[in-house]
């Protein structure tokens, strides 16, 4: 017994060094601060960073952290509960056509208690936006300003992943296929529907479905070869997912959950149902997963092949070291500077920070010197 206790000490005070050690090979640096509420991170060259703010303002950051005034052109948004102007993605092919894809909330112009979900694209140019386009609106229109999901992921195909929540009040609607709640949208760079699409020719389905059965997609990622997309989504009370993304599959929601209602209640006495996909992880209680970056650069060779997830509750990162598609451990690292928004990875192979709320920072993760 003495035995076992003192191996038990040796590897406990093992990781506490290893630990260290990681700590000690990076420094965190705040870029950029007082930024309302940042939520969507791009970079349209290596030294300038685009940002979305929630409350409606897309600017530009410089390599010496001077951020712009808003860029114009941007549509008005609706700015409401968990709404707003929310991700940004630029074109595979940005460096020719300088395309760039925001995703926000806006209120229905014919009826103002109604909202929903659009993405645009437009063309970035003398820091402001031009030739803006519609490439997906959500439908139906919804009451409740909550649940959008609203990351978007090129793949390597060249076709845009967009997440779309379930609005809150509409969950059991996750689990149909005409509709756009909870589901996963895969669609062409303009908008049309790519031709192998998996629901083309199911009757009563919308063609730009990819998967289904969600709650509220906040993260979105592939490995670096994209033979795999990974998702994270909230769970209600408990029950948050990190899910491997497959075509024409339903991911549950609400048939099926870790979770329960936030008043307490149970939503489903089950956790598993034939023809419903398991989460990979799940975390009960939640951490409030939000931005999700799939590591394969050199900086950090340490952190190569990591799956890093940013969260809100009570605010920190989650590194998930993978083996192919298994997570086989979890590290707990930024668990002092409050609610993460998002992660990145930069072209330089730093890892990017943001923090949530009205005084937002971009905080950049590099080696120390």
């Amino acid at each position: 017994m003495k035995f076992i206790k003192l191996y038990l000490l040796g590897l406990l005070l093992l990781a506490n060094t290893l630990s260290a050690n990681v700590e000690s090979e990076y420094e965190l640096e705040t870029i950029a601060e007082g930024l309302h509420s940042p939520w969507g991170v791009a970079f349209p060259s290596e030294d300038e960073i685009l940002v979305t703010e929630l409350s409606g303002s897309l600017r530009l950051i410089s390599s010496g952290g001077l951020i712009s005034e808003p860029i114009q052109g941007v549509p008005e948004v609706l700015f409401a509960g968990q709404g707003g102007l929310s991700d940004i993605v630029l074109h595979p092919e940005f460096d020719s056509n300088k395309l760039i894809y925001l995703s926000f909330s806006e209120t229905d112009p014919s009826n103002k208690n109604l909202n929903t979900l659009r993405v645009i694209r437009a063309i970035f140019e003398d820091n402001s936006l031009k030739n803006i386009e519609t490439v997906f609106l959500a439908t139906p229109l919804r009451k409740t300003a909550a649940h959008y999901g609203a990351r978007m992921l090129f793949m390597n195909d060249g076709t845009l992943l967009i997440t779309t929540g379930d609005g809150f009040n509409y969950r059991e609607q996750a689990q149909y296929l005409n509709n756009h709640y909870g589901k996963m949208i895969r669609i062409n760079d303009d908008g049309s529907i790519p031709e192998d699409n998996p629901f083309l020719t199911t009757e009563g389905a919308l063609p730009e479905i990819w998967s289904y059965g969600h709650r509220n997609m906040q993260g979105i990622a592939q490995n670096t070869e994209g033979t795999i997309i990974f998702e994270n989504e909230h769970g209600p009370m408990g029950g948050d997912e990190l899910n491997i993304i497959n075509p024409k599959l339903n991911y549950g929601w609400p048939a099926i959950s870790y979770g329960k209602d936030y008043s307490g209640a149970l939503i489903t006495p089950f956790t598993q149902k034939e023809g419903m996909e398991q989460p990979n992880k799940y975390w009960v209680p939640s951490i409030a997963p939000s931005g999700m970056t799939f590591y394969d650069k050199d900086l950090f060779p340490q952190w190569k092949g990591s799956l890093f997830v940013s969260a809100l509750k009570p605010g920190d990162v989650r590194r998930l070291i993978l083996d192919g598609e298994e997570v086989i451990s979890e590290e707990i690292l930024f668990d002092d500077i409050g609610r993460i928004r998002n992660i990145i990875t930069a072209p330089d192979g730093s890892l990017i920070l943001a923090t949530d709320g009205k005084n937002g920072k971009l905080i950049r993760v590099k080696p120390v010197k």
